[in-house]
């Protein structure tokens, strides 16, 4: 059952993707003639390709019933479809950008987020993200900058270059400040203060803030729990993930983090980040005791915890 239930929903979001790809080409020839404002509005348009995928895995995840997402919003003023988020999250499974893309959606401008540049030679995936403005940033090593000490800033030249992008049209940029996917594992070896988050890299965040300006209208911040145990992408695919808690607060910017002073602006976004983590560690408690989360691992998840 479960089995057949993941080829089901693979083969759905093949679908959808390739249903993607047959309007590319007809998105790809304007774009070559577009010029000027023409262009920006083409640009702008080309968001209902995301929008369409979001809502066929939507479509997909509630006919095949694969999660309980309870959803519990904390918001100050209505979301906006028509404003720029920055939305963060901690980050523990590939499973986290589709339910992110898929549960937003309707509330706020459809996620797009940054990539390895590696990922651009992923057949089909790669380049479609490209021309979606999904921005790729290519990482510099301390061996890179130390043979070139001109590509210092090339992190942030990049993001601030994607920046002017997202300006086009009403956007959210996820980030998950995190870096990677959390683990256990992975908290020992950095050593991290908290309970069950890694420690936010605030860097990117920064120039997000930095490139973007007053444009944006307030972070949004999501904490997901999977109350049984995190899944891995198959197997929230095949529906063993039956529940998933989203706590989702807004947060206004600060002014000062505008600031042109870029020490200044580094050391606002920073506390500002970590303060914000410290009270979603400590949410985080709450809602494991309160849900029956028993671990933060990825379990194996093969005995049969019952159909649907």
């Amino acid at each position: 059952m479960f089995v057949f239930r993941g080829v089901l929903a693979i083969t759905a979001i093949a679908l959808a993707t390739i249903g993607v790809w047959l309007v590319f080409p007809f998105w790809i020839v304007q774009l070559l003639w577009a010029r000027g404002e023409a262009r920006s509005r083409l640009i702008a348009r080309m968001d209902k390709i995301i929008i369409w995928w979001t809502r066929a895995n939507r479509r997909m995840i509630k006919t095949l019933r694969l999660i309980d997402a309870d959803i519990v919003w904390h918001v100050d003023e209505p979301l906006s479809a028509q404003k720029w988020y920055l939305v963060v999250c901690n980050h523990q499974s590939w499973t986290d950008i589709l339910l992110l893309q898929t549960l937003l959606w309707g509330h706020i401008p459809p996620l797009k987020f940054f990539t390895k540049a590696q990922l651009i030679w992923i057949p089909f995936i790669g380049i479609a993200m490209y021309l979606l403005g999904f921005p790729y940033v290519k990482r510099v090593t301390r061996d890179q900058i130390k043979a070139k000490p001109e590509l210092r800033h090339a992190d942030r030249d990049y993001v601030l270059k994607a920046c002017e992008g997202f300006k086009n049209h009403p956007t959210s940029i996820l980030n998950f400040v995190e870096g990677t996917r959390n683990t256990e594992a992975k908290r020992q070896r950095q050593g991290s203060e908290y309970k069950h988050l890694l420690r936010p890299k605030t860097g990117g965040i920064g120039y997000v803030i930095q490139g973007m300006g007053p444009a944006l209208d307030s972070l949004i911040d999501v904490t997901i729990v999977y109350p049984d145990a995190i899944p891995t992408f198959w197997e929230f695919l095949q529906g063993k993930c039956r529940r998933v808690t989203l706590e989702v607060r807004q947060h206004p910017i600060p002014a000062d983090h505008f600031a042109s002073d870029s020490t200044m602006q580094k050391t606002a976004v920073a506390q500002w980040i970590k303060s914000i983590w410290q009270a979603k560690d400590a949410r985080l408690t709450e809602l494991k005791e309160t849900l029956g989360s028993s671990t933060d691992e990825t379990p194996s998840m093969r005995s049969n915890r019952g159909s649907i």
